[in-house]
């Protein structure tokens, strides 16, 4: 059976993305363990869904993109947007900012906390309560800024993942001309600036019609010319920087095991969380059920129990007090496949997923333009 792609906390990861800039912009402690470009002015700019293999696949559709130099790094595990976006935030892996997934047990409100969704009770700051690098920065005397969607602001999952910055919202996220225009406004902010910058149109495309699919093409297309616009519209000092949160994978029908058909699965399980590539079961015989699961899927999927999973380092360095929000039983899945419930009938209209740990979807680019 293949291994894991682990992800390369420490090294080559999106948790070391914001300390490495970090360390050009004069914040204490941080070091830049990937070599990036010295600058007093950056924009970081987060493709949704950009993965390293998708890239290389497409390059034809996104030709600036594809003139452009730079490292392949990992997201962290599981390789979601929630996950991912709170490791580049805070500079931290999953196993210390507690942003277990997609959707993860949080036992203060005994609840499956679903990111996307936050519930309007529980804050933000309560969930993920370390300081963010925006934050840390600010301290320093650095600008920073979001540009990213209206509706973002102040929300559950941006308090946790991305709070400190000035947040310049976007109201029309076809209207590049503007998303560049507060893109300069980000990067002139002051003499030392870092501006974040959200794409969000080819995760969208890749969810609901698949990779390699027209739509989704035309959103690699777009992308592409915005990160082109953004090059052509800042000053040349500022050093454009081009990543993204997880890759994708296209999961047939026939590929798709529903958890309500296999009763036997779900014996003892008293939570299920995160997505149709990556579940956690949470279970108070978590061997057990491991067993069950291994033998029911076998090569088609990584199953560990959670102190398996640390032990590999799919986390990271994992805080005693977050443990908890990983599942007892983590399924990982290694082919093109997914487990799917019908409590959550939206992820069964999906085409494109992530979540796992192979190449496809935990390696991304990190593009200097």
């Amino acid at each position: 059976m293949s291994s894991p792609t682990l992800p390369g906390y420490g090294r080559a990861s999106l948790a070391d993305l914001m300390p490495g800039l970090g360390a050009h912009l004069g914040l204490p402690g941080a070091e830049d363990v990937l070599g990036l470009p010295a600058s007093n002015r950056y924009l970081l700019v987060l493709v949704d869904g950009l993965g390293r293999q998708l890239l290389e696949q497409y390059r034809g559709h996104a030709p600036f993109l594809a003139s452009l130099a730079g490292p392949t790094i990992t997201s962290g595990a599981p390789s979601t947007t929630a996950t991912s976006i709170t490791s580049l935030g805070t500079g931290l892996p999953p196993g210390r900012h507690g942003i277990a997934g997609y959707s993860f047990w949080y036992a203060p409100e005994q609840m499956v906390l679903q990111t996307l969704r936050w519930p309007a009770a529980i804050s933000g700051l309560d969930v993920q309560p370390q300081l963010t690098c925006f934050e840390r920065l600010e301290r320093a005397g650095v600008r920073t800024a979001a540009i990213a969607p209206a509706a973002f602001a102040g929300s559950g999952l941006t308090t946790a993942a991305l709070r400190g910055p000035a947040f310049l919202p976007v109201t029309d996220e076809r209207d590049h001309s503007r998303r560049v225009e507060l893109a300069l406004q980000a990067v002139t902010a002051g003499e030392r600036t870092l501006g974040y910058f959200y794409e969000r149109q080819l995760d969208h495309a890749g969810h609901e019609h698949g990779t390699g699919s027209p739509a989704w093409l035309r959103a690699l297309e777009s992308a592409d010319a915005l990160v082109a616009e953004l090059r052509a519209g800042l000053p040349s000092d500022v050093v454009i920087l081009v990543t993204g949160d997880h890759g994708m994978v296209d999961v047939p029908l026939s590929r798709r095991l529903v958890v309500e058909d296999e009763p036997e699965l779900l014996a003892g399980v008293t939570a299920l969380a995160g997505e149709g590539r990556f579940r956690q079961l949470m279970t108070a015989r978590p061997e057990h059920l491991a067993v069950r699961w291994r033998d029911r899927l076998g090569d088609r999927a990584w199953v560990r129990t959670r102190d398996e999973a640390i032990a590999e380092g799919w986390f990271g360095e994992v805080s005693p007090r977050l443990a908890g929000r990983f599942g007892d039983v983590l399924v990982a899945m290694a082919d093109d496949g997914a487990v799917m419930t019908r409590t959550l009938p939206k992820e069964l209209e999906l085409v494109g997923m992530h979540g796992s740990l192979t190449p496809a979807e935990v390696e991304v680019p990190l593009l200097v333009a």
